[in-house]
């Protein structure tokens, strides 16, 4: 009996940690869980807390990448308004071709960075948000974990 509960908790934990859903580059402290010796509610709470320190590993990485764009962002804007300046105190007509031709080139790379870094925004959104949910499966089964102790307790009497 012991051994199928191990197996299906097995089962629940890959489940719960999305095994191979999202790439956890960068992610090395990864514990292995020794079930043997745990009731179900310490194994499943080890479970859902092992999936929130991965995700929260996650997020920051993927913070990190947010961060690096911004700043990318900011020195094409910066290179931007340089172009412009230059354009403004041109006199030459094919100076002025060639300051918007770079203008031009500039916004394309802008755009597209910006294109990507929503991307990115909107993948720390969903981790962010299988965060929340690992902390609110833990909080629930905690929760009920309690009520049934409750309710075996008050049966007791």
């Amino acid at each position: 009996m012991k051994k199928k509960l191990i197996g299906g908790l097995m089962v629940v934990a890959m489940a719960f940690s999305g095994a191979g859903a999202v790439s956890a580059a960068g992610i090395s402290n990864v514990n292995s869980i020794d079930l043997s010796s745990m009731d179900l509610e310490t194994a499943l709470m080890q479970v859902q807390s092992q999936r929130a320190q991965l995700l929260d590993s996650q997020i920051q990485n993927q913070i990190k990448e947010v961060q690096r764009k911004n700043e990318q962002i900011a020195q094409l804007n910066q290179q931007i308004a340089e172009l412009n300046r230059k354009l403004s105190d041109a006199t030459d007509e094919k100076q002025k071709e060639e300051l918007q031709k770079q203008i031009a080139n500039v916004k394309s790379q802008l755009d597209s960075l910006s294109n990507t870094q929503q991307m990115d925004m909107l993948r720390l959104q969903s981790m962010s948000n299988k965060r929340n949910e690992a902390f609110d499966v833990m909080t629930n089964f905690v929760k009920k974990m309690q009520d049934n102790r409750s309710s075996i307790i008050g049966n007791m009497r």
